[in-house]
């Protein structure tokens, strides 16, 4: 079982209260504050520990509706402000277990060889998302300026009717996607090489959207997580008025647990 896997609700029909865990850390880390979770009212989290281990934890009410953006927004506040001081191996969003009792015979003791590892390897590292999207009216002139197939379909569907021109705005419409797609190959490459130097592991997210440009998780060192944000910085200089690039982070390594394939960056 992988700290990515949902763990299913066990609860009997009739339970009011389950038990939703967030993610594992060693038992060693101390919560400093009252903070509180996901659900309606939400519950405070707290630890469940069983030996060398912990799992962060908030009561449910399973009678009420879980799921909302909020709920999603507070399981990845809690895990990101987590992993500041401590390795944390995230749980998928929506895992419940009956008890505090559960957490620790269902979950903890059954994974402890496969969690504790898990968290000595990530320990003193974070995960960094660096993300760009095409400046849509940049990449079109670009690949219209290279492609001329394309430009001279544009030109012929220009001022036409929609209707007439309907096999015309389809053929375009390929072409643009497939260049947009070798563009997001190519600047996903060039994103992976400059940072080669400056991170443990990388993986290649999926695009979320048609002009996304690059989507990379990259597995970070806690002191060094700003030549990371110098190196795409500097990117993000280069490709200024074509690509807008964001870096977002730290957060738990949601990329690098369980059954996510790691890849060493690639020049």
């Amino acid at each position: 079982m992988s700290a990515q896997s949902e763990t299913r609700s066990k609860a009997d029909s009739g339970q009011k209260t389950g038990c939703y865990v967030y993610g594992i850390l060693p038992a060693d880390v101390e919560l400093n504050s009252e903070i509180y979770g996901v659900g309606d009212p939400p519950g405070e989290i707290t630890l469940v520990r069983s030996g060398d281990l912990a799992a962060l934890v908030s009561e449910v009410d399973l009678s009420g509706s879980l799921g909302s953006p909020e709920d999603l927004q507070a399981h990845q506040e809690i895990l990101d402000a987590t992993v500041t001081g401590s390795p944390v191996l995230p749980l998928r969003f929506g895992a419940i277990l009956t008890s505090a009792d559960a957490v620790v015979h269902e979950l903890l003791e059954p994974h402890h060889d496969e969690f504790a590892a898990a968290l000595e390897e990530l320990d003193g590292y974070v995960e960094y998302l660096v993300k760009g999207r095409y400046v849509e009216r940049a990449i079109l002139e670009k690949i219209l300026s290279e492609d001329s197939e394309a430009a001279q379909l544009r030109d012929q569907i220009r001022g036409a009717d929609p209707d007439a021109t309907r096999d015309l705005r389809i053929q375009l419409g390929e072409l643009i996607g497939n260049a947009v797609t070798a563009e997001r190959e190519e600047d996903t490459r060039l994103l992976l090489s400059a940072v080669k130097d400056h991170g443990k592991a990388s993986f290649v997210r999926d695009p979320t959207h048609e002009l996304d440009a690059v989507h990379v998780a990259f597995l970070v060192d806690t002191g060094k997580a700003g030549e990371l944000e110098r190196v795409v910085e500097h990117l993000g200089n280069r490709w200024e008025g074509r690509v807008e690039l964001r870096v977002l982070g730290p957060m738990a390594p949601y990329d690098f647990v369980g059954g996510t394939r790691e890849q060493e960056p690639q020049g």
